[in-house]
């Protein structure tokens, strides 16, 4: 057994957790398909949003770590259900009143309000394979409309009607008194109108492989169920879909585990194995409410791309899957500086460490090494002060810290300095209050100005008598201490007062980054200009 197998057969970390449980699924007996098949859904009844990203990129995680203890070949199938009706019009689209015009239709037979693709279900099925191909995940696609149509499900759907009863009887039994009279596993989808049709069945016939129901004028039909005539309710359809396909592996929202009964039970009774699954929290807005694709409230893909690199979301994904976790512009920051601290960490690691740190899983066992030698929330604190306008605004400031620092061999650096100018445009900017300071606040910044000054002056020469611990002084370790000592002296209560008063008068925020690494980034006459700036009531004007 390789060191790298043996890590993951014990590490902690819960790809890997979820990876040896399904390994135990065929310890026995390799698949007689000959590979292990993940998959996940997508119900394209809106614009992806990040949540289902989430779902592909942690099913990835735990594919890879399954790749790494198993010599067993996997395949990860995305498959959309796109036959679904449109039950409502989304509220983040344009044309919503032709969107109106097409309700109960399924996904692929609805017009594209943006007028780009064949249907809307194709649009967000396009909008979905371009973000996970923008994150290169490894993958195959299948729609539910070419499922149903091409006849890849049309076996699954004739055990259907032999076994209608026993699918019936677990779904009736989840269901309210008035709702089982009406139900039916079997949604035909109307010849004339193509509305996905919500009426009883008058007959199924096992031997035929028909469906006889009465539409909304009282008319009666008598449809086969192959042939993308007949689509699955949601509940039966996941549960089909598992034992036609062979899944192996899915994992849904919380909001789905009370059902994972009847998804299981529906899976079996059509002659498949239920699949190891995992359950994962939601993601919540910055209300703390659950995050919908009908009311596109919280992160998109491409919002969290305007101000952060890819990875960084991944590191978002990676961590605590079964906690809840609020989705909003302000996570960015702290997601890109974690996760730069685990790659930075991560070649000082032995075997058993990396594959516990998240890099691994988000870079399949294989992580570059972090040329970002200043903070994302440094950054940011640096073009709220220097009205940069773009990432070359920045690269004076940054090589002044980082003299080694280059946009050509330093370019997530550079990346991240245009995203960080981007950020504080539009999301810090228009937050920002600043205020004056207190009596005691104004005399410890008076003191903090002159400590800088004389420094200053000191290492510049025009004060005799260069101190030989200059370079240690102007560190930003050197001012860290030096504004702990100012605070100290001047009594604040804790400390943590006399820093959120710098942050609050200099920044117009509550926090800030390490004051001394950021006078040591934006420069120590800068520094002293900021604080007679603050002092004098120009920043609040």
């Amino acid at each position: 057994m390789t060191a790298l197998r043996d890590a993951g057969m014990k590490s902690k970390a819960w790809p890997f957790e979820e990876a040896r449980a399904l390994l135990k699924r065929y310890e026995k007996k390799a698949p007689e398909k000959g590979y292990v098949l993940f998959e996940t859904g997508y119900g394209p009844s809106g614009l992806p949003h990040i949540g289902t990203f989430g779902e592909v990129a942690r099913t990835t995680m735990i594919r890879r770590a399954f790749e790494a203890i198993s010599d067993i070949p996997t395949r990860l199938i995305c498959f959309s259900d796109d036959v679904d009706g449109m039950r409502k019009v989304p509220e983040n689209v344009p044309n919503r009143e032709m969107l109106i015009e097409n309700l109960q239709r399924p996904l692929t037979s609805v017009p594209d309000p943006f007028g780009e693709f064949d249907s809307f279900g194709a649009h967000n099925n396009a909008m979905l394979r371009r973000f996970l191909d923008t994150f290169g995940f490894e993958y195959e696609f299948i729609s539910a409309t070419e499922f149903y149509k091409s006849g890849r499900f049309d076996d699954t759907l004739r055990l259907a009607t032999e076994r209608y009863d026993a699918i019936m009887k677990i779904m009736l039994a989840s269901l309210r008194e008035e709702r089982q009279q009406t139900y039916s596993c079997f949604l035909p989808i109307h010849p004339e109108t193509g509305r996905v049709m919500y009426v009883p069945m008058k007959n199924v016939d096992a031997v035929n492989h028909t469906i006889t129901f009465d539409d909304e004028d009282g008319r009666e039909w008598t449809l086969p169920v192959t042939g993308g005539n007949v689509k699955l309710q949601w509940k039966p359809d996941f549960g089909a879909r598992w034992a036609a396909l062979d899944v192996d592996f899915e994992m849904y929202g919380k909001d789905h585990s009370t059902n994972t009964p009847i998804y299981d039970g529906i899976c079996e009774v059509l002659g498949g194995k239920k699949p190891n699954h995992m359950t994962y929290e939601l993601f919540l807005d910055d209300q703390g409410q659950k995050i919908s694709k009908s009311k596109g409230n919280g992160l998109t893909i491409d919002e969290w791309l305007t101000y952060a690199a890819s990875e960084s979301l991944s590191y978002f994904m990676y961590q605590k899957p079964k906690t809840a976790k609020r989705m909003h512009f302000d996570v960015i920051p702290r997601a890109v500086d974690e996760y730069h601290q685990q790659l930075r960490a991560y070649p000082t690691q032995d075997v058993d460490a990396q594959v516990n740190n998240p890099v691994w899983h988000i870079h399949q066992g294989k992580p570059p090494a972090s040329k970002m030698v200043v903070p994302f929330s440094m950054l940011l604190n640096l073009a709220s002060v220097s009205a940069a306008q773009d990432a070359k605004g920045l690269w004076g400031f940054i090589k002044r810290y980082a003299p080694e620092a280059s946009p050509e061999g330093n370019p997530d650096l550079d990346a991240a300095a245009g995203f960080a100018v981007r950020y504080f445009a539009d999301k810090i900017a228009p937050t920002r209050v600043f205020r004056l300071p207190s009596d005691q606040e104004r005399a410890a910044m008076e003191d903090l100005r002159a400590r800088l000054q004389k420094l200053a002056r000191m290492t510049s020469g025009e004060i005799e008598g260069i101190p030989a611990n200059a370079a240690e002084l102007l560190s930003e370790d050197g001012i860290q201490s030096m504004v702990f000592a100012v605070g100290k002296d001047h009594g604040f209560e804790p400390l943590r007062d006399w820093f959120k008063a710098l942050y609050e008068v200099l920044l117009g925020a509550s926090d800030g980054p390490r004051f001394g690494g950021f006078v040591a980034l934006y420069g120590v006459e800068e520094s002293i200009a900021l604080l007679d700036r603050g002092l004098k009531g120009e920043l609040v004007a």
